[in-house]
């Protein structure tokens, strides 16, 4: 009888495979967590520190330390992430070492809410709670504001946000009663009364106009309030 011996190596060979998987998924399996590694996305600017968030990771599994890799459930502490008001998205993983890895990309205030309440409006127009970690300089927003009624402010706040002219001069937004809008200036101490929304980017136009004209003409500090709430013309109130 002849003995196969290509059949029989091959047979061992897969063996052999089949036992080194076994064994490294079973020692995989068995790593034990450490520190969680911490990155974030996009900014500098930390609102939440990494401290914060591996205690949110702590938290969240009863202890992560020490533990084995596959009683993590990773869906969990990605959702305990993505609901804190500070986080805009979240993506927690784990590397064959046992790693345990967590990217963060956070909200980003655009405005801040200085009523009877303080919080951020965030470029999204969603609430975002201050940050005893940092302070971003934004535009204060004061007046008649509710938490869930941001949409007059908020687009205010974006198209200061998104125009360079306006994001350099702006501090305040003031909210009216009637949701009208009102505009305090860095350097000087005239109002700039846009009224309501509508035709928001023509008044911009109108104001920058002026602005212009009156840089040039020497008189920026001689009015009190610059009215654009009508579309076709700036009407300027002197001190």
């Amino acid at each position: 009888m002849q003995v196969n011996y290509g059949y029989i190596k091959v047979v061992v060979l897969l063996m052999l495979v089949v036992f080194l998987y076994a064994f490294t998924n079973t020692k995989n399996k068995r790593r034990l967590i450490g520190d969680p590694n911490v990155k974030f996305m996009g900014t500098d600017n930390l609102f939440i520190t990494h401290e914060n968030v591996s205690k949110l990771l702590i938290q969240n599994q009863e202890g992560l330390k020490n533990k084995n890799k596959d009683i993590i459930d990773l869906s969990l502490l990605e959702s305990a992430l993505n609901s804190n008001a500070m986080v805009k998205k979240a993506e927690v993983y784990m590397s064959i070492d046992g790693t345990l890895s967590a990217e963060i990309e956070q909200k980003k205030p655009i405005a801040r809410v200085h009523t009877n309440a303080s919080y951020y409006i965030d470029d999204e127009g969603s609430f975002m709670p201050l940050s005893t970690n940092y302070s971003a300089r934004v535009p204060l927003v004061t007046g008649t504001v509710y938490k869930n009624k941001l949409e007059t402010v908020f687009k205010m706040a974006k198209t200061i946000n998104e125009d360079d002219f306006l994001k350099k001069h702006v501090i305040e937004i003031h909210q009216n009663d009637d949701r009208s809008i009102e505009l305090k200036l860095r350097k000087y101490d005239f109002n700039v009364q846009l009224g309501h929304l509508n035709q928001l980017k023509k008044k911009i136009n109108n104001f920058k106009a002026f602005y212009q004209k009156a840089i040039k003409d020497k008189t920026i500090n001689t009015y009190s309030s610059v009215n654009l709430r009508f579309d076709n013309q700036v009407i300027c109130t002197k001190k």
